[in-house]
């Protein structure tokens, strides 16, 4: 009786394990976020891909990676115009593609990575299954207008170039990308308002026909998405809201991000241009620091990933 109470439970503790291991793929298997194409994240101006603890897009590729997708993060120079760090981005693609067989990628950029993923949607349409821009300065903005302005006034463009200059190859040797050309002052005059209008009339696909309005949502087979915020100061620790504070003072009363203004960032199919975070909260920066009561970023971007799984992207 005991050898046969002592076999039953055995059996019971089998069973149980065997069930157990068996939910394990179940519950691995998540797939909110599993695109039918690989989603790369392109950095802004003075960004970068992983350097030591600090992922520009903090905890966003790996949230993205848990629910199923495929997610490369790129490296462009930290500072240089539009156009050259879109082929950069290109010439990256074209790599992936070769390597891994992709045939289309949902491209996503903050900040001057929209501009970046715009250039490469106009020049190579059909690598390009989507474009969404997060904080992009599509106007120009009026920080780097004023930039501009100060340098062009005082003479010393090139001398505060060559100092930025500096501080962008630093960025590219900690983040092991030492080897790309840096260039401020393209950067700037990207930026600007003037540099900005001259950018969208040479690529205009998914241009707001309004002021301040939504652009078409799909350009020659690529969707396009934009989103941006509106608050500045969001949290008392982040070292970066004192400097977004100063700069949002060149808006003069506009809602902004600290960089780049409401109307600016729409463009494409508009998801949304208020989000309660600034500029460095678009990434979850810093370290996931931002207003107690705002919007989760990280969940922002898993659900928009799924929205581009459910257009079948």
């Amino acid at each position: 009786m005991k050898r046969h109470l002592a076999s039953t439970v055995l059996a019971l503790a089998s069973l149980g394990s065997a069930m157990s291991l068996a939910a394990l793929p179940a519950r691995a298997a998540d797939s909110y976020t599993q695109t039918r194409h690989p989603i790369v994240l392109v950095h802004g101006l003075f960004g970068w891909d992983s350097m030591g603890i600090a992922d520009y897009w903090h905890g966003i590729g790996t949230a993205l990676r848990a629910g199923g997708a495929t997610v490369h993060i790129t490296q462009q120079s930290a500072a240089n115009s539009s156009e050259v760090r879109g082929e950069q981005l290109l010439a990256e693609l074209r790599r992936l593609k070769a390597a891994h067989g992709y045939q289309r990628f949902n491209l996503m950029g903050h900040s001057h990575g929209g501009q970046t993923v715009r250039y490469v949607a106009a020049v190579a349409p059909e690598l390009v299954a989507s474009v969404t821009t997060v904080g992009t300065p599509h106007q120009g903005s009026p920080v780097a207008d004023a930039v501009k302005r100060g340098t062009d006034e005082t003479g010393s463009t090139k001398v505060v170039a060559s100092l930025i200059n500096g501080f962008a190859r630093l960025i590219g040797v900690l983040s092991g990308n030492d080897g790309l050309p840096q260039n401020s002052e393209a950067a700037m005059l990207s930026l600007t308002t003037q540099g900005a209008a001259a950018f969208n009339a040479r690529f205009p696909a998914g241009a707001p026909s309004t002021t301040c309005g939504s652009g078409p949502a799909s350009v020659n087979g690529v969707n396009y998405y934009s989103v941006g915020g509106t608050s500045v100061m969001t949290h008392l620790f982040d070292p970066g809201d004192a400097m977004l504070g100063i700069a949002s003072l060149f808006f003069k009363g506009e809602a902004n991000d600290g960089l780049v203004g409401r109307c600016s960032s729409r463009w494409g199919q508009v998801l949304r241009d208020n989000y309660d975070w600034n500029h460095i909260d678009q990434i979850n920066h810093a370290f996931g620091l931002r207003g107690l009561f705002s919007s989760d970023p990280v969940a922002f971007y898993r659900s928009h990933a799924n929205r581009l799984k459910a257009a079948g992207l």
